[in-house]
């Protein structure tokens, strides 16, 4: 894989590829399970179904979802079988009109060259698979015969519209390409534009584009009602700010999806130190149609609390060289640490927003750089110097 050769940085994930995402260093809370794996696979177990055979209505679905080892064994055994089943029927037919004893010269038997079992077994592949050595043939002697190559040709014809339907449908599915969508290990939270923001990193390996790609996002977390029942997995809305502020998302490059953290936020009332000890968790949805099949494609992960950091953003990725924009993934998942206020978004729009919170608790939202002596003193000559 392409994480094992070390062609792809660690700083992101593949999604789809459970064997080969680098987990992160730090351990979860106990006791705490993802809804959401961060390869996308969803982490729930369904147990206790009693209705089985709603799954065998849709059965070319069942097929479809099952592993490749068991596909393959039931392309085999379904073809096995058939051959197997025809091949009884038309040694019962040459048994029948006595095809199995040496007769003379004018007798005229239903299939020609049937002396046992292995002989009407092998005439049986000959008709569904259409080979045709020319050593057996149906006369036109028993009209059963007749009737019984016309249903084995059709038998046949259904198995290999199943069977390489299914194939195919397995190896075009649309989380092929939700591998090479690629999200940020991490989220961050900090400033962005005077308010506090929540946002990831998603982009796409290949050249050729996802369609109509949009983003989705869920809180889920442990809530209770008013009247005190339970919601175990609460699953909550985030609204979106797109960065090309249309409902779709034009994924030629990486992308920072933002989410501003106002009233209607499900994080409004979220801060640094609520953010050690409390347990949520979003997942992050990018759906979109693939532009060389239009086939819809979804790549999902999520994000824990001790994946989100608080006080850090994104390093830019896209640089223009001759000419042209290139795109660093070395620097996908890179974050360096900016000043951000520790409390949450209600307490700052409590406190006047952004500039007033910096004038009340004396800090600045711009790291501040330092300049050495020497240079600021050739400018200084420079400027004087006629």
């Amino acid at each position: 894989m392409l994480s094992r050769k070390g062609l792809i940085p660690e700083d992101y994930l593949l999604t789809r590829l459970a064997e080969d995402v680098l987990q992160p260093k730090f351990k979860a809370k106990s006791g705490k399970a993802r809804f959401v794996a961060k390869n996308g696979t969803c982490n729930v177990a369904h147990t206790n179904i009693r209705e089985q055979g709603r799954f065998l209505q849709d059965v070319f679905t069942t097929l479809v979802d099952l592993k490749w080892l068991h596909t393959l064994i039931i392309f085999t055994m379904s073809f096995l079988c058939s051959w197997l089943l025809f091949g009884m029927i038309w040694w019962l037919v040459a048994f029948a009109h006595g095809d199995l004893d040496q007769r003379g010269e004018g007798f005229v038997p239903c299939v020609t060259e049937i002396r046992s079992f292995s002989s009407a077994f092998l005439f049986s592949i000959e008709v569904q698979v259409t080979i045709g050595f020319g050593g057996r043939m149906v006369t036109e002697e028993c009209v059963s015969a007749i009737i019984i190559l016309i249903v084995q040709n059709i038998v046949g014809l259904v198995i290999n519209a199943i069977m390489l339907g299914c194939i195919f449908m397995k190896t075009a599915q649309a989380n092929r390409r939700a591998e090479t969508l690629i999200f940020s290990k991490y989220a961050v939270i900090s400033v962005r534009n005077n308010k506090l923001c929540f946002m990831i990193r998603i982009g796409d390996l290949r050249k050729s584009m996802i369609i109509s790609a949009t983003v989705r996002m869920q809180v889920v977390r442990r809530t209770t009602t008013e009247e005190g029942e339970v919601v175990p997995l609460d699953q909550i809305d985030i609204h979106m700010d797109n960065p090309v502020g249309t409902n779709g998302v034009f994924l030629v490059s990486p992308l920072i999806i933002c989410h501003v953290m106002d009233k209607d936020s499900p994080l409004y009332q979220l801060s640094a130190s609520d953010l050690q000890h409390e347990d949520i968790e979003v997942i992050v949805v990018l759906e979109g149609v693939v532009e060389t099949t239009g086939i819809t494609t979804q790549a999902r992960t999520s994000y824990v609390s001790e994946e989100i950091l608080w006080g850090q953003r994104f390093v830019p990725t896209v640089s223009e060289e001759d000419g042209m924009y290139a795109v660093d993934y070395s620097k996908f998942g890179n974050t360096v640490k900016v000043p951000t206020p520790c409390c949450s978004a209600k307490k700052l729009d409590e406190a006047g927003g952004i500039a007033r919170f910096k004038l009340n608790e004396g800090v600045t939202l711009r790291p501040s750089v330092r300049r050495r002596r020497g240079s600021t003193g050739v400018r200084r000559s420079r400027m004087e110097s006629p």
